[in-house]
């Protein structure tokens, strides 16, 4: 039987509206598949974490991987923390924590959802985007906090972090470019390629 593939999420999945006139990712994935394979993409762009409970629901009944990438939109909210004074690290990292808190229970929960799916099932790290080392770090804060969610599961993971590591790869601050949404269909039909079943413990893909 091929693979069916099926993505959810937000618009590093859904990301049409930015590369008009190119390949999207669902489209870039179906190419690096080839004829043994199928995608559906029940990605939307703008989605929060608590959003993809209902994509979950729409999930085709033949697929056989799933693949997640959601919790950039939620971190943006946060966004305005890295433009507040901190009178020392302790503060800064203080307020860091807090946020990281906040948007754990969602993303947590979301995890908890797909690990009930009998498929395999593959969740993305938040990429650091194309807006410096100030959000790269910022954003490892809330990357810890899915990974342990991750393994937690015991779901497999997609490191989007070491897949989309230069500037070509996005077409604005956040969004993937053409040539980014063709390196995370690789890596997408890389772990599709490796990954039959559910495993035991998490594999990571890049």
């Amino acid at each position: 039987m091929g693979r069916h593939i099926v993505l959810l999420g937000d618009s590093i999945f859904d990301n049409g509206a930015y590369v008009p006139g190119w390949p999207d990712v669902a489209a870039q994935l179906r190419v690096a598949l080839g004829d043994d394979g199928q995608v559906s993409l029940g990605a939307v762009d703008g989605s929060l974490c608590e959003h993809v409970h209902g994509q979950i629901a729409d999930i085709p009944v033949d697929a056989t991987h799933v693949v997640i990438s959601a919790g950039g939109n939620d971190i943006l909210h946060y966004a305005a923390l890295l433009e507040q004074q901190a009178g020392n690290v302790a503060s800064a990292v203080a307020m860091l924590e807090q946020a990281r808190s906040e948007f754990a229970p969602a993303h947590r929960q979301m995890v908890e959802l797909a690990a009930s799916l009998e498929l395999p099932v593959a969740v993305c790290t938040i990429y650091d985007a194309n807006m410096g080392s100030l959000v790269a770090t910022a954003i490892s804060i809330f990357n810890d906090a899915i990974t342990r969610h991750v393994h937690e599961a015991g779901l497999d993971l997609v490191d989007l972090r070491l897949v989309c590591n230069e500037a070509a790869d996005y077409a604005n601050p956040i969004e993937p470019s053409v040539a980014g949404g063709e390196k995370i269909a690789a890596a997408l039909a890389r772990y599709s390629l490796a990954v039959e079943d559910r495993g035991a413990v998490t594999r990571v893909f890049r």
